[in-house]
């Protein structure tokens, strides 16, 4: 790892804690609701969201498809006992099919966004029963990526992830305690059988760190990216993913209609 992406996990547990308790309190709420998948990301929100309000106050659900991993959903128990939280376990198969049957051509990345959807939709209507905020789970190398689906996993009230490169969650999970079986293990939106995330982007997570690290929090161009060591179809490709993605990251462009006085 790059020495500039070395997080100091005591600090940042401290700081993301106190994030996520003030925010929420501020609002006049006392509890969240988190999607939980079984992966890293979702888990560090669920450990932090924990300790910040009390085990009592989080709610974590989980929504496994038909296709989606056994070990996904005992992963997340896992957490749900380590910790001491409620949760509920909702199927979406039902949900999600109907949809996928009016185009049999649907390809797989589609299905993946209708299950993102669907989940969210599960997960708000949870928020409301519950009274609580919906945490994000999120992180920056997958948003700037776009790696995500809008209105789908990207969709919550405060994400305490959200400035944390991917590397860097998984050092924040080790020091909170996540179970090693979730830290290590490839990840996965496990949105189709045998999918991983660094397969379909097509480099891995701790490449992709440093590429974005050098690129927006240091503002280096391709040519000052190439002299660092990288790829320059590779440096390319994620500039490219950055940019196109960028709508994702932005509120809804309005157009301006009434001149400003």
């Amino acid at each position: 790892m790059l020495p500039q992406l070395e997080l100091d996990t005591s600090a940042a547990a401290e700081l993301l804690t106190g994030f996520v308790r003030d925010e929420i309190l501020r609002t006049g709420h006392s509890r969240a609701v988190i999607g939980l998948s079984g992966g890293v990301d979702s888990a560090v929100s669920a450990f932090l969201t924990a300790a910040a309000l009390g085990p009592d106050n989080l709610f974590c659900v989980m929504m496994p498809y038909r296709t989606s991993s056994d070990n996904s959903l005992a992963h997340a128990q896992r957490v749900v006992e380590q910790l001491g939280i409620r949760s509920e376990t909702v199927e979406i198969t039902p949900m999600v099919d109907p949809l996928v049957a009016t185009d049999p051509s649907m390809s797989n990345v589609r299905r993946g966004n209708i299950m993102a959807r669907t989940r969210m939709i599960v997960l708000y209507d949870r928020s409301v029963r519950e009274e609580g905020l919906v945490v994000g789970t999120g992180n920056k190398t997958e948003t700037l990526l776009g790696y995500s689906t809008l209105f789908g996993d990207s969709a919550c009230a405060i994400n305490p992830l959200g400035d944390l490169y991917k590397t860097q969650v998984w050092a924040l999970a080790r020091h909170l305690g996540v179970p090693d079986v979730i830290i290590d293990k490839a990840p996965s939106a496990d949105l189709w059988t045998g999918q991983t995330d660094e397969d379909e982007l097509g480099f891995s997570y701790s490449v992709a760190d440093e590429i974005l690290y050098f690129m927006i929090d240091e503002g280096m161009d391709d040519a000052q990216l190439q002299k660092q060591g990288f790829d320059a179809s590779l440096v390319k490709n994620v500039r490219h993913m950055v940019q196109r993605n960028e709508f994702k990251r932005l509120p809804s462009v309005i157009a301006k209609v009434h001149p400003a006085k």
